[in-house]
């Protein structure tokens, strides 16, 4: 069995009900629902919340929902991936299991097949969305304490970007797991397979300047 599990507290800090939150005339967390509706790949997608209103939304949607996640995995503390395994350890039968976040509005079907299909012709434990670095980290800096700059590789001042190694980011769209394949590595790491998406769908919604622009953004793809 395949699974999707979006997970979808209801205490978001920094934009109160996020995962909720009007977007583009729906719930944000519908557009991820219904992604994993239109892949066709999953047997069942569930949302784990501890939120009636944001179960009763996922329900309306067309996700399950059959439990409401203990207090214990709600805090701040909890990470996405605590919550992940939470659910598949109430499964049976699972061979492959994949977290979307609920805030993930510009991922298209076409990536979620792409992920499961080169999973499970490989040997890898898991395959994640990512996508390059719009400016070679090489030559990024941190600003100090006494506000001034200082350059974490000042080797590489004078080094032409093109000749630098190109490096890639975490898309935080989707991160599937293969149950029979278990790793001790990090999914950042050797046993990962990186399914690449074109930067302009790519905008983590942590701020509420994020989600307005990932607004506009869908707005632009879309032709709205």
């Amino acid at each position: 069995m395949v699974v999707a599990i979006i997970p979808a507290r209801g205490g978001s800090k920094r934009i109160p009900r996020k995962n909720i939150k009007d977007f583009c005339g729906k719930p944000l967390i519908a557009y991820s629902i219904e992604v994993a509706i239109q892949s066709k790949i999953f047997d069942k997608i569930i949302v784990s919340t501890d939120d009636e209103e944001i179960a009763k939304i996922a329900k309306d949607y067309g996700a399950e929902v059959p439990f409401i996640r203990e207090t214990r995995l709600s805090d701040d503390f909890t990470s996405s991936m605590d919550v992940f395994e939470d659910v598949i350890s109430r499964l049976e039968d699972v061979k492959i299991a994949c977290m979307i976040y609920a805030t993930a509005p510009l991922l298209k079907s076409k990536y979620l097949i792409k992920g499961l299909n080169k999973l499970q012709v490989s040997r890898a434990s898991y395959a994640f969305s990512c996508t390059s670095m719009p400016f070679p980290i090489q030559r990024t800096f941190k600003i100090t304490k006494n506000e001034r700059c200082e350059m974490f590789w000042p080797e590489n001042f004078t080094t032409r970007s093109q000749d630098l190694e190109e490096a890639y980011q975490d898309a935080g769209q989707f991160y599937f797991k293969n149950i029979d394949k278990p790793s001790k590595e990090i999914i950042f790491a050797k046993d990962s397979i990186p399914i690449i998406l074109p930067r302009h769908l790519v905008q983590d919604i942590d701020t509420l300047e994020d989600f307005e622009r990932a607004e506009l953004m869908y707005k632009i793809i879309n032709n709205d």
